[in-house]
């Protein structure tokens, strides 16, 4: 593996500084890496946090799309940019395999979000999550590395689509706010749904039919995590205690759901620091003692 070049270091802190204040689940296991995978993952990092920056922004649609537009275009020679993030992310692609046109489906599925692009089933929801964090799941593979089985790209295409799930039922009254949807209209028909705010600002479920809605997703999202988990034994050590951590913030939170769906009613739900912290922990813990276990003839 070829090094840091001593011009780039300063951007890769950048990208760290950008990834230890807004990676508010992922730095937990992303921290759990060797620096140089570490700084290289911070690079993609920061990239895909400014595309969902650019969704998420006070923009008008038409600027939004411009500058998505533009981002896309500085994808073809990111080296070439007069910017820390995209140099950054140029490094990490010479020292690593990093699929940049990931970059690409990334900016589809936020394009998605600007035009106000609901969903007809969960096969169009799928398509959707395999955009903004499948992407990122192959992307995250390329810094970890992987063993011999061919379908390693396709287990963290389904991690990433798990965590999306669980990302879309927290945010259900968020997004709801902001004028988006991502229950699939199919699902919310049958379960007999409307999405709307009773007086308090909080979702209104009289009857408990959107709670067992959330149920059976966050059930749905469970079989999600189980096969994109199947990566794990493909990954060094560290990596896959860099990545069990990630999964496994989200996954208790999807537990959580499961367990009281009104949760996300009227919050935004999260886990608690020391809460990830034991994650991580265990996380690193657990891929300690699997690689001792292997290694003890």
């Amino acid at each position: 593996m070829t090094t840091v070049l001593p011009a780039v270091s300063e951007d890769y802190a950048a990208c760290e500084r950008i990834t230890r204040t807004e990676a508010k689940n992922f730095y937990y296991g992303i921290r759990l890496l060797p620096p140089d995978k570490r700084s290289a993952l911070c690079a993609l990092y920061a990239l895909a946090r400014r595309i969902d920056d650019i969704g998420d922004g006070d923009l008008a649609p038409a600027a939004k799309t411009e500058a998505l537009t533009g981002l896309r275009k500085s994808l073809d020679d990111p080296g070439g940019e007069d910017d820390p993030v995209l140099r950054a992310v140029a490094d990490a692609a010479r020292r690593y395999p990093v699929p940049l046109s990931a970059f690409g489906e990334l900016i589809d599925g936020v394009q998605r979000d600007v035009d106000g692009i609901d969903y007809a089933d969960f096969g169009e929801l799928t398509t959707y999550c395999r955009c903004v964090a499948g992407a990122v799941g192959r992307l995250c593979l390329s810094i970890f590395g992987a063993g011999t089985d061919p379908r390693a790209p396709l287990f963290a295409d389904q991690l990433g689509i798990a965590l999306q799930q669980t990302n879309i039922l927290r945010d259900i009254r968020e997004d709801l706010g902001n004028g988006r949807i991502y229950l699939p209209r199919d699902e919310l028909d049958r379960y007999g749904v409307r999405l709307e705010f009773d007086d308090t600002g909080a979702l209104s479920d009289p009857d408990g039919r959107l709670a067992a809605l959330i149920r059976d997703a966050t059930e749905r999202a469970e079989n999600w995590y189980c096969l994109g988990l199947r990566l794990l034994p493909e990954l060094d050590s560290r990596s896959a205690a860099c990545c069990a951590a990630m999964a496994g913030i989200y996954r208790q939170l999807n537990t959580r759901i499961r367990a009281n769906p009104a949760a996300v009613y009227d919050r935004r739900l999260s886990l608690s620091g020391w809460e990830k912290a034991r994650v991580a922990s265990g996380a690193l813990l657990r891929s300690s003692a699997t690689r001792t276990s292997r290694s003890t003839p």
